[in-house]
């Protein structure tokens, strides 16, 4: 397992945590996620032979934010 932190840009309240949260815990291979509105990141936890940084960029813009 890894962990990574993604900066995600775009959360205003509490709903944005959660919604970001659910999509990035739907993204195969990982295991757990923390997402701070406070810090505007998320922490996961994750198994690299199935899911990769790119991969959780990609589900947090179309969950409507930004992770550049």
């Amino acid at each position: 397992m890894e962990t990574v932190q993604l900066k995600i840009e775009g959360m205003t309240c509490g709903g944005c945590v959660n919604s970001v949260t659910r999509t990035l815990k739907a993204v195969p291979g990982v295991e757990k996620v923390d997402v701070s509105l406070a810090d505007s990141r998320a922490t996961l936890t994750y198994d690299p032979a199935k899911a990769g940084v790119d991969d959780f960029k990609r589900a947090v813009e179309r969950a409507g934010y930004e992770a550049p």
